[in-house]
């Protein structure tokens, strides 16, 4: 459950949409406001969980601040990391657009404030803006892209080629704090096992590996990138 109501502007106020970054940025006046009157800001502490895989959805999250990570529960109780979202993300769409359970879960890396939007309103903008249901395709186009490949990785790529691919997705994911090098993200070691489906051992033990070959640093909790293009080559990425 959310705590504390959090300080969320108006959707015609908000800075996700005036920069262009949000998917609501294709609605017209008179939309916006049925949204941002419509809309319930919530507050969930890190560790919390937003919504949980199997339960009904109602509608869909929007990200205004902090990290979330989208994961589902495998064998033996093990975690898998699908996806991570941060502010200006939507999460819980797939559930909506296909009136099924949510397929997995949704947790608070961080204090991250969400506004949520009913289910009945987000059917609505579908019917009646062609952009928006038009933005929604793209999305869920992109997840099936990414589901493919990650298929494709855990198949065919050796541990190391994934751990390094874990760490490209996190800077893809949260980019990098002020120093430019340093990836803004707070996952654990274990967390990062998840994303790259391997256990926390070799996650530690690969991490280390990168780090003496001079790939990244690992100052405390911390993931420092030094040298990116031999990172991108060690995950055997290709455009």
């Amino acid at each position: 459950m959310a705590n504390n109501k959090p300080q969320i502007p108006k959707c015609e106020e908000c800075h996700h949409k005036h920069e262009g970054e949000s998917i609501f940025c294709c609605l017209n006046k008179d939309e916006t406001e049925v949204v941002s009157q419509g809309k319930r800001n919530m507050l969930f502490k890190r560790g919390q969980v937003i919504f949980s895989e199997g339960n009904q959805p109602h509608g869909i999250y929007c990200v205004h601040s902090g990290k979330v990570k989208i994961h589902k529960m495998g064998d033996e109780g093990k975690e898998q990391i699908v996806r991570l979202a941060k502010a200006s993300n939507i999460i819980g769409y797939r559930s909506i657009l296909n009136n099924d359970c949510y397929f997995a879960s949704a947790t608070a890396l961080e204090d991250t404030e969400v506004c949520f939007i009913s289910k009945s309103t987000i059917v609505d903008l579908i019917k009646n803006n062609s952009n928006f249901t038009f933005s929604l395709i793209n999305l869920l186009s992109d997840d099936l892209k990414r589901a493919e490949e990650k298929i494709t990785h855990m198949a065919q790529k050796h541990v190391r080629e994934r751990i390094a691919g874990a760490i490209v997705l996190l800077i893809e994911a949260y980019g990098y704090k002020e120093d430019k090098q340093t990836i803004d993200s707070n996952l654990t070691r274990r967390e990062i096992a998840n994303i790259a489906g391997t256990t926390t051992e070799t996650s530690i033990r690969i991490l280390s590996e990168l780090s003496k070959d001079n790939i990244i640093e690992l100052p405390g909790k911390d993931i420092k990138i030094l040298d990116y293009n031999e990172l991108i080559k060690t995950a055997n990425i290709y455009d």
